[in-house]
C-alpha cells in the first residue's frame, strides 16, 4: 500500500489499488463525511471537512455561508458543524450527512477557488451567512471578515440597496447595521450585539486612562458607568494568565471600576448577561 496524505474519496482509494477496505477502515484514517477519509496526520478543523465535502461537490456548487467565512477571516465554525453547500436550483444534489444544503441562485463570479475547493466570494459569503444564521453569530462573523479586510461593509451595503425583494435581505440589513469590527472575538460581537438590540450601548475595545497612565484595554466598556465586561476564553485560566488578570482587574477597580468576568458558560443565556448588565447600569450613582 502506498502512503495515503491528505484529502481522498475512499472508493476511488480502493478501487485504483491504493488501499484495502479492511486496511482503510483499521490504519486510523478519519471519516470526514460518508465515503471521504483524511490520513490522521491532518490537523481536524472546520476547514478540514470542507475539503472533504468539496471532492464531492458538482460543478457550479460552492462551500458557503458560515463555512465559506473560514476562508474570509472568520475562522470559527467548529470541526463537527455542518458544512454549508450553496447549489443553483438547476443542480439537484442533496450532499451527504453533515452538509447542509442551500438552495440559491450562484453566479460563476460568485465563487472562488481556493487551492481545490470552490468557495463563494467574500460578498457572497457574507449575505448567505447573515441570512442563514442567527443575528450574533452573523455579526460576528462580518466583523471579522471586516477587520481582516476581506469585507467591503459599503460593497456589502451596495448589493443590500439594490437587492430589494431578494431572499433574505431583512436579515442582512439588520446585520449590516449592527457590524463594528473593533470587536476582537465572536464571543466579544454577540455580547455587544445582544446588548445593543436591548437598547445598550457598550464601547468595543475601550482603552482606560488614568492621569495619563493606560490601565489597558476592555472588551466591552460603559465609561461613563465606568463598568467593564470582560469574556476569558479557555487561554485566561492558564496560571500565569490568571495572575495578570487578576493585577489588571486590581488597577481597575481601584480607578474606580466594576468588572464583570464572562466565560464560555454565560454566553449560553445571553439575556441574562444583559440583564446583569442592567442591574449593573442601574447601580451607577
Amino acid at each position: 500500500m502506498r502512503h495515503l496524505t491528505g484529502v481522498f474519496i475512499g472508493s476511488h482509494a480502493v478501487s485504483e489499488g491504493l488501499i484495502t477496505r479492511k486496511q482503510l477502515r483499521e490504519r486510523g484514517f478519519r471519516r470526514l463525511v460518508q465515503g471521504v477519509y483524511s490520513d490522521p496526520g491532518q490537523p481536524f478543523d472546520h476547514r478540514l471537512r470542507c475539503r472533504g465535502v468539496a471532492l464531492l461537490l458538482p460543478r457550479g456548487t460552492a462551500i458557503g455561508g458560515h463555512s465559506a467565512a473560514a476562508w474570509h477571516g472568520a475562522p470559527f465554525a467548529a470541526p463537527n458543524d455542518l458544512v454549508t453547500v450553496v447549489r443553483p436550483p438547476t443542480i439537484a444534489w442533496r450532499g451527504p450527512r453533515g452538509t447542509k444544503v442551500h438552495r440559491a441562485p450562484l453566479a460563476g463570479g460568485e465563487i472562488e477557488d481556493r487551492d481545490g475547493v470552490p468557495v463563494t466570494s467574500a460578498l457572497r459569503t457574507a449575505w448567505d451567512v447573515t441570512a442563514l444564521e442567527p443575528v450574533g453569530t452573523a455579526v460576528a462573523a462580518l466583523d471579522a471578515m471586516v477587520r481582516a479586510g476581506s469585507l467591503d461593509v459599503q460593497a456589502l451595503q451596495g448589493l443590500i440597496d439594490r437587492g430589494a425583494g431578494r431572499w433574505g435581505v431583512t436579515k442582512v440589513r439588520r446585520a449590516a447595521a449592527l457590524v463594528d469590527p473593533r470587536a476582537e472575538s465572536p464571543p466579544e460581537s454577540r455580547v455587544r450585539v445582544a446588548c445593543v438590540l436591548a437598547g445598550l450601548s457598550p464601547v468595543p475595545q475601550y482603552e482606560v486612562q488614568v492621569d495619563g497612565m493606560s490601565l489597558g484595554r476592555i472588551d466591552l466598556a460603559f465609561p461613563e458607568a465606568r463598568l467593564a465586561i470582560e469574556y476569558e476564553g479557555a487561554y485566561h485560566f492558564e496560571e500565569e494568565q490568571i495572575v495578570r488578570d487578576d493585577e489588571r482587574y486590581a488597577r481597575l477597580v481601584a480607578a474606580g471600576w466594576r468588572v464583570i468576568r464572562l466565560s464560555a458558560q454565560d454566553l449560553r443565556d445571553l439575556a441574562l448577561v444583559v440583564e446583569r448588565i442592567r442591574d449593573h447600569l442601574a447601580r451607577h450613582p
